[in-house]
């Protein structure tokens, strides 16, 4: 009997899924699902509500089935999902109003724009800097200086108010659910009993407010969106409600909410006031630790919740490049090469980039630039350009942009940096990672799983549900594959300074290039 219960007790899992902008992955074992976004317009960037809920579904029950367990055996899930990326559906019948619209989206870039100039926005920011003037707070200095950007869900959210009737009707009618991803696969897994997201998606949107923890009633009041639309917030490692049981034959319960960002830091154990975690991805996503108060930025850098566990809150600052994996699928669809795997040797087979420089914005420039309007483009081309050239100039942007990361976090925060950690499909290439520790001066160290996520919602609910017990428990679970130095440490490399300010000038001649 003893031998029985000890059996059955290693027999328990934690189920982890991660819904990002080009996969759903689930952690029993390995799986994935594609997720096909659709460019119905120029600037359009969606994505099929009902695409994503199937293929949740489908890599769930295939990744169990694959690991060889049964649904009962799963003691809890754990969600991380892309952030920024939100519909809207009728509360009643769950039927969604429109697909969802990517944080990659521009349909709202004119908007933008025009509220960034307006009359407004230069009120805001006069007063703010009176008030700042009185007062010296940073917050007053910073709100004097914000401006609004495509990527929060903020003016994408009027768009849809704006142009979608059947969203009006329903906001008129208080029937209408508003959600990002999380939210949206929260509410089909509870048959529609639960509304809810938790503080690190909520603090991603740009609508919530994250100093004072709740949805700005004064930002939702100067742009009219309807505050009764908006989902409940809850901790990250709240109980959210179990899966109905006709969903997979049992009801597992939910133990963690998280977004993808957040929960990568976390996976990547960085506890820690000035812990700094990289994933590249779709797009590069630079967090640091700022512990229990949020950072107040001039330069472009978010202040977003972290999580929140029990009575302790983390804050992150945050910096991110949109379009990271972008420009490599891109060349990969160019032919430029047939295996993302052989980029790193095409790179290093040619000393340098024969003085091509490749500015990667297809979704326009973000912090420190913060540029809707750039566009992405080689320059430098010569009849000697070869393959290798153009694939070594697309790698060496995705590393000049994270120095120029680095080095904003850095001027910013003032907080000395501990550890760098990076992640995501991109971290794979050593002549991106070797360039990035160069160009930091840095050690940067990546794991030997990639895909930090889906772990670290894992550890959030595997904590909540008391399968793994403490964090340093988690830290023990921990491993590196490989260590990046730099050759001058603590310096950074100089010898790419030139390469670097040729580039830093290619990016600005980018700069608004879509003129309305």
């Amino acid at each position: 009997m003893g031998s029985r219960r000890y059996s059955f007790k290693k027999e328990c899992f934690i189920l982890s899924v991660d819904v990002g902008t080009t996969s759903i992955r689930c952690h029993v074992y390995d799986k994935e699902a594609k997720v096909v976004p659709l460019y119905p317009e120029t600037g359009y960037v969606e994505m099929d509500p009902d695409a994503i809920w199937e293929g949740f579904i489908t890599v769930v029950k295939g990744a169990v089935q694959d690991a060889g367990v049964q649904m009962r055996q799963i003691d809890a899930m754990g969600i991380s999902t892309q952030r920024g990326t939100f519909t809207t559906w009728d509360r009643t019948t769950g039927v969604p109003f429109h697909n969802f619209i990517s944080w990659q989206d521009q349909r709202a870039a004119d908007l933008v724009k025009s509220w960034n100039s307006s009359c407004t926005m230069r009120a805001i920011h006069a007063s703010m800097k009176v008030i700042y003037l009185l007062t010296r707070q940073k917050r007053a200095l910073a709100a004097s200086l914000v401006v609004f950007s495509t990527q929060h869900v903020t003016f994408r959210l009027v768009w849809a108010l704006t142009h979608y009737k059947q969203v009006r009707r329903a906001v008129a009618e208080d029937n209408c659910c508003f959600g990002t991803i999380d939210t949206w696969i929260l509410f089909k897994l509870t048959k529609g009993r639960v509304h809810a997201t938790d503080y690190s998606n909520a603090s991603s949107t740009g609508i919530f407010d994250s100093y004072q923890l709740c949805w700005s009633g004064f930002l939702s009041f100067l742009v009219s969106l309807p505050l009764s639309i908006f989902p409940k917030v809850e901790n990250t490692d709240h109980y959210f409600g179990s899966t109905d049981p006709s969903i997979f034959g049992v009801s597992i319960p939910i133990m963690s909410v998280v977004a993808d960002q957040q929960a990568a830091m976390f996976g990547e154990c960085c506890f820690d006031v000035g812990d700094v975690k990289i994933t590249m991805g779709t797009g590069t996503f630079m967090d640091i630790n700022t512990g229990s108060k949020p950072h107040t930025s001039v330069a472009g850098l978010y202040p977003v919740v972290g999580w929140k566990i029990g009575s302790e809150l983390v804050y992150l600052a945050e910096g991110n490049a949109a379009d990271t994996g972008t420009a490599i699928k891109w060349a990969q669809e160019l032919e430029l090469f047939s295996d993302v795997q052989e980029t790193s040797d095409m790179a290093y087979s040619v000393g340098h980039s024969d003085g091509v420089c490749f500015v990667p914005s297809f979704s326009g420039l973000q912090a420190p630039h913060n540029d809707p309007k750039a566009c992405a483009s080689f320059m430098g081309l010569k009849p000697s350009t070869t393959k290798s050239h153009l694939v070594r100039a697309i790698l060496e942007s995705v590393a000049f942009r994270n120095k120029q990361l680095y080095e904003t976090m850095l001027r910013e925060t003032c907080i000395p940096i501990t550890t760098i950690r990076v992640d995501g499909g991109v971290s794979a290439n050593d002549f991106v990672m070797q360039l990035t520790a160069d160009l930091f001066g840095r050690k940067v160290s990546r794991p030997q799983h990639y895909e930090m996520s889906c772990l670290g919602a894992a550890f959030l609910a595997g904590l909540g549900k008391g399968f793994w017990r403490t964090r340093e428990e988690l830290k023990n679970l921990q491993s590196t594959d490989k260590t990046f130095l730099p050759p001058g440490a603590p310096s950074p490399n100089l010898e790419y300074m030139p390469v670097l300010h040729s580039w830093e000038r290619a990016l600005r001649r980018s700069m608004n290039w879509y003129k309305p």
